[in-house]
C-alpha cells in the first residue's frame, strides 16, 4: 500500500488527496416540512455529515403540527401538497385537514429516519458567525428545563418559515376580557364553543377556515370583517369535477382510493393533471392582462351568487383592488357561512374589548362567550431569531432597512447561511413544495462544493444580493402584487413585495435547479485557493479497499442514486463504495 506521506511540505501541495472530503457539522434550525427535506436531502449528497436539526416543538411537522384550529386544512389540493418522490393516493379529501397532512409528514419521515438527526423541544436564542474559527455559534434553550447551552457548526439552515410567529391583535382591553380568549396559531383544543356566542377577528386564511367549522356548533357567531378579500373558486378543480361533478363534495371514496393504490400510473395521471391545472395560468398575475380581468369578472359573480342570501355582505367585502393583490384562497363553505341566520358579519371596526364582549366604533357593544383572534402572524422577516454574521453584522438590523436576499436563500456578510422560506420565496401561484425541494437540493450542492473543494465558507456576492433585490423591484411592479392592497406579500403594507418570488413557480423550479458558483465568494482552507488539488494523489491510491476501477462501473459512475429510500439506507448515496466515508 503506497505511504500517505505528503510529497512535499511546501504550503502550496496540501496534506490531503485530491478526493479528501472535509467532515461538516451543519445545523439546521426547524423541523418542518424545509427541515425533514434537510434530513432526506442532505446526506445523500454531503459526505461524513454531522447533522443536527433543531426544534422548539416536541414534535416534528411544523406549522401542521402547532395549527389545530377548527377546520384546519391546506387551501391547495392535496395531491399537490406533497414531495415529488413521496405520492399519497390516500388522502381522504381534495383539501387536506391538518391531522392527516401532519400524519403524512411523519411516515415521511419514518421511511427515511429523519428523527435520528432532530433534537426537538430546543428553541434557538442567537446565531452568531464566528470569523476565526470560520464557525456558527447557536444558542439554544431546552424549552422543558431552561437550560441555555451552545452547539457550534461549519453552515448553518433556517427553516422556520415565513408563518410562524404569531401575535395578538392590538385591541384596546383585549386581555381584560372575562370570557375565553382564543388564537388561530395557539388553539385550545379542551374548550368547548357548542351552544356559546363566539365572536370571530379577522378573515384571512385562518378566518376564512374557522368560520364554516363553527357556525354549525355555535349558538351565534359574530365575524369581524375589517377589510375586503377575494374568495376564489376551488384551485385545480378540473379533476374533482370530472370525478364528482360541478356541484360534487371533495371527498374522495374509498373505492377511488383502492383504484390509485392498484394502479399507481393512474394515480400518478391523475396528480399530474391537477398539478399541471395548478402550474397553469400564471398570467393572471399580470396587471391588466385579459386574464386578471376574466378571473375579476368571475370571483365578482362567483362571490355574489353564493352571498345571495345575504347581499350586504358582498358589498362589503368584495375588493377595489384585484384578484391576488392579497392572498388567494378558495374558503369551501365559508361565504356560506356567512349568509346562515346565526352569524352576523360586522363591518364596523372595533374601538375596544369589555370585560364581558366587544365594543365597536358606532358604539354597539356585542357580548360574547369567547374571542377569536385569527389575525395572523408576523410576516416582516424581523421577527426571527437574531443572527449575526461577519464584523457582527445584524440580519435583522439590516432588513429593516431594505429586506433582500440571493435568490431567497443567502445573504452576503453571512457565510456558510442558508434560508428556506427566506425573503421573496413563496409563490402567488403554483406549486410551493416543489420550490422547497429545489432549495433542499441547491443547500446540499453548496455544502458539497464546500467540503470537497477546500472551501472554508462561501456566500453571495453583494452585487449578486443586489441584483436579485433591484430585479423584484422591477417585476413587481408589472404584477398585480403591487397595487393598492395591505398584504402579508408586502410584510402587512402597502410598500416593497417582499414574500414573494419573481416569477411564476416554473421558473423557480429552474431557476434554482443548478447553482451559479460565480456568484459567491469564496475564502479556502489555509487561504490555497488551489487547495483542492490535492498533492497529486487519490483516496483510491492510498487504500486497496476502494475500487481502482471505479469508471468502468456504470453503477459507480452514476452521480446519483436512483433510489433515494436506498440511498439512505446505505449511508451516503453515490460513493458509499468508499466504506470508510
Amino acid at each position: 500500500m503506497p505511504s500517505a506521506t505528503p510529497l512535499t511540505s511546501r504550503s502550496i501541495i496540501p496534506n490531503r488527496s485530491v478526493d479528501t472530503v472535509r467532515p461538516l457539522k451543519v445545523i439546521c434550525i426547524g423541523a418542518g416540512v424545509s427541515g425533514i427535506l434537510a434530513a432526506i436531502n442532505l446526506p445523500q449528497v454531503v459526505r461524513k455529515l454531522d447533522l443536527v436539526i433543531y426544534d422548539k416543538n416536541e414534535e416534528l411537522g411544523g406549522t401542521w403540527f402547532e395549527n389545530k384550529y377548527p377546520g384546519c386544512a391546506c387551501d391547495i389540493p392535496a395531491h399537490c401538497y406533497q414531495l415529488s418522490f413521496e405520492s399519497n393516493p390516500a388522502w381522504t379529501s381534495f383539501y387536506a385537514k391538518a391531522p392527516e397532512i401532519l400524519e403524512y409528514w411523519k411516515r415521511v419521515a419514518e421511511k427515511y429516519d429523519c428523527r435520528q438527526y432532530m433534537k426537538l423541544g430546543y428553541k434557538a436564542l442567537e446565531a452568531r458567525w464566528n470569523e476565526g474559527a470560520a464557525k456558527w455559534r447557536v444558542k439554544l434553550e431546552n424549552v422543558k428545563t431552561g437550560v441555555v447551552f451552545e452547539d457550534q457548526g461549519d453552515a448553518l439552515i433556517t427553516a422556520i418559515g415565513a408563518l410562524n410567529e404569531w401575535r395578538w391583535p392590538p385591541i384596546p382591553g383585549l386581555h381584560g376580557f372575562g370570557g375565553k380568549l382564543l388564537h388561530s396559531a395557539a388553539w385550545d383544543e379542551s374548550y368547548d364553543y357548542n351552544g356559546k356566542q363566539v365572536a370571530v377577528i379577522g378573515a384571512g386564511s385562518s378566518g376564512i377556515q374557522i368560520v364554516p367549522s363553527l357556525q354549525p356548533e355555535v349558538q351565534h357567531l359574530d365575524h369581524y370583517i375589517r377589510g375586503r378579500t377575494w374568495i376564489a373558486g376551488t384551485f385545480a378543480r378540473g379533476e374533482i369535477e370530472k370525478r364528482h361533478g360541478a356541484a360534487g363534495n371533495f371527498d374522495f371514496t374509498e373505492e377511488e382510493k383502492d383504484e390509485w393504490r392498484k394502479d399507481p400510473a393512474s394515480y400518478l395521471t391523475f396528480r399530474k393533471n391537477i398539478e399541471a391545472e395548478l402550474q397553469g395560468g400564471h398570467n393572471v398575475i399580470v396587471r391588466g392582462s385579459d386574464a386578471q380581468k376574466d378571473a375579476r369578472e368571475y370571483f365578482t359573480q362567483s362571490m355574489r351568487d353564493r352571498l345571495g342570501k345575504k347581499p350586504e355582505v358582498a358589498d362589503h367585502i368584495l375588493p377595489d383592488f384585484p384578484p391576488l393583490c392579497k392572498r388567494l384562497t378558495p374558503g369551501p363553505g365559508y361565504l356560506e357561512a356567512l349568509t346562515a341566520d346565526n352569524v352576523s358579519v360586522i363591518p364596523t371596526s372595533i374601538s375596544h374589548v369589555t370585560s364581558t364582549g366587544i365594543a365597536a366604533y358606532d358604539g354597539t357593544h356585542r357580548p360574547v362567550d369567547a374571542i377569536v383572534c385569527a389575525t395572523g402572524f408576523d410576516t416582516s422577516f424581523l421577527n426571527r431569531f437574531p443572527v449575526y454574521g461577519i464584523n457582527g453584522t445584524s440580519l435583522i438590523d439590516r432588513w429593516s432597512e431594505r429586506t433582500s436576499s440571493y435568490l431567497s436563500m443567502m445573504v452576503d456578510s453571512f457565510p456558510n447561511y442558508f434560508m428556506s422560506v427566506g425573503p421573496n420565496s413563496a409563490l402567488g401561484t403554483g406549486n410551493f413544495i416543489m420550490i422547497l425541494e429545489r432549495q433542499s437540493t441547491y443547500f446540499a450542492s453548496c455544502l458539497a462544493k464546500i467540503q470537497t473543494q477546500n472551501i472554508l465558507s462561501m456566500q453571495p456576492k453583494p452585487s449578486a444580493v443586489n441584483r436579485f433585490a433591484n430585479f423584484c423591484d422591477e417585476y413587481f411592479k408589472g404584477t398585480v402584487f403591487s397595487e393598492d392592497c395591505s398584504s402579508w406579500y408586502k410584510s402587512g403594507k402597502d410598500g416593497r413585495v417582499t414574500a414573494l418570488w419573481p416569477g411564476s413557480s416554473l421558473h423557480a423550479i429552474q431557476a434554482l435547479d443548478q447553482v451559479r458558483w460565480e456568484d459567491f465568494d469564496y475564502e479556502y482552507v489555509d487561504g490555497n485557493e488551489f487547495g483542492w488539488f490535492g498533492d497529486g494523489w487519490s483516496e483510491r491510491d492510498r487504500s486497496n479497499e476502494i475500487s481502482k476501477t471505479y469508471y468502468l462501473d456504470r453503477q459507480g459512475m452514476l452521480d446519483w442514486p436512483l433510489d433515494k429510500t436506498q440511498a439512505i439506507k446505505n449511508g451516503h448515496g453515490a460513493m458509499n463504495e468508499n466504506k470508510d466515508d
